[in-house]
């Protein structure tokens, strides 16, 4: 997966003469953050050169998993086409160009952020990639109290989470809830600190009334258990710019990550979901798969299967598999 030609050309365009050597140590610099998971007060993007280290460094894995968790919402309802979404801690608008890139009828989107430098590129790169949404960048910090907040028919925080302190969780997503006309997504490192933050926003959200989309096919208690922990990937080309930022010789990259999506619409089916990379053999494949009954198994799959065999020998890790 890569950024939408659009968008990779107005980045490109946008570091042209930002020296090499400064935009590595800054990439390196706002990798460290985000490995860290820091909650020091401080923001990621808080200076220019920060944002275009994470033009460079950071967007095209956000990007990957914001496109690839918003799929996997669409997967589940079909029907689901939004009009309006509401992103907070929207960054330079990653979230924003992967609903527009999945849902072109996207019309208008309210973009909190409270990094300055953020909303400024966030606004050019819209401008210069001919984005055909009507964007509004406002400035608001999850971190703290935040003002009121306009309805939406999709809702996002992606990345965000980490940033904020536990107790204050609760009352953000509440919040977030309580606005969101119909969809409800949050996006996190697929760690296992970021695995426990979804776990606790998905209770949250099951008991506030929502139904649980993507990628839970069922709204009971997670089968897993540490060390185990939930996660998705998802491989990244990396451009020459982006080789250089990180001092990288391979040319792509997997950003690991976990979501949850839960709607006020329950989905019309909820097909099991493959959590690990599948293990092939001769005529044979092997499935570690999350059940609608709320279980976690391993099945084993042969030509015996017919159908199904063929099914799962096409399905891949985070994939669904129709029963």
């Amino acid at each position: 997966m890569e950024l939408p030609s659009p968008l990779r050309q107005a980045v490109d365009r946008l570091l042209d003469g930002t020296p090499l050597a400064v935009l590595q140590q800054a990439a390196k610099t706002l990798s460290d953050r985000y490995r860290a998971e820091l909650r020091d007060g401080r923001l990621h993007m808080a200076e220019e050169l920060a944002v275009k280290a994470y033009l460079a460094a950071r967007m095209p894995a956000t990007y990957a998993a914001a496109r690839a968790s918003l799929g996997a919402l669409s997967e589940a309802r079909p029907d689901f086409s939004p009009r309006t979404l509401l992103d907070i801690g929207a960054g330079p608008g990653t979230m924003l160009w992967a609903a527009a890139d999945l849902w072109p009828r996207l019309e208008q989107a309210a973009l909190l952020e409270a990094s300055g430098p953020a909303r400024k590129i966030g606004e050019h790169l819209a401008s210069e990639g001919g984005l055909a949404v009507n964007a509004t960048w406002r400035a608001g910090d999850a971190t703290i109290e935040l003002g009121d907040l306009p309805a939406a028919d999709l809702v996002s925080v992606a990345y965000v989470l980490d940033e904020i302190a536990p107790a204050s969780r609760p009352k953000l997503i509440g919040k977030l809830w309580a606005v969101t006309a119909d969809t409800l997504i949050v996006v996190e490192p697929g760690t296992p600190a970021g695995w426990q933050r979804i776990l606790e926003v998905r209770g949250q959200l099951i008991e506030a009334g929502a139904h649980v989309l993507a990628p839970c096919p069922h709204d009971a208690p997670c089968p897993l258990a540490a060390p185990d922990w939930c996660l998705f990937s998802r491989r990244v080309a990396r451009s020459r710019l982006h080789r250089l930022a990180k001092e990288a010789d391979v040319p792509w990259e997997d950003e690991k990550f976990i979501f949850v999506a839960a709607s006020r619409v329950p989905a019309a089916s909820r097909p099991s979901r493959v959590l690990a990379p599948p293990k092939s053999g001769s005529g044979k494949v092997a499935l570690k798969l999350c059940q609608p009954d709320g279980q976690v198994k391993e099945r084993l799959f042969t030509k015996r299967n017919g159908a199904l065999f063929k099914s799962a020998r096409r399905a891949g890790w985070g994939d669904v598999l129709p029963d």
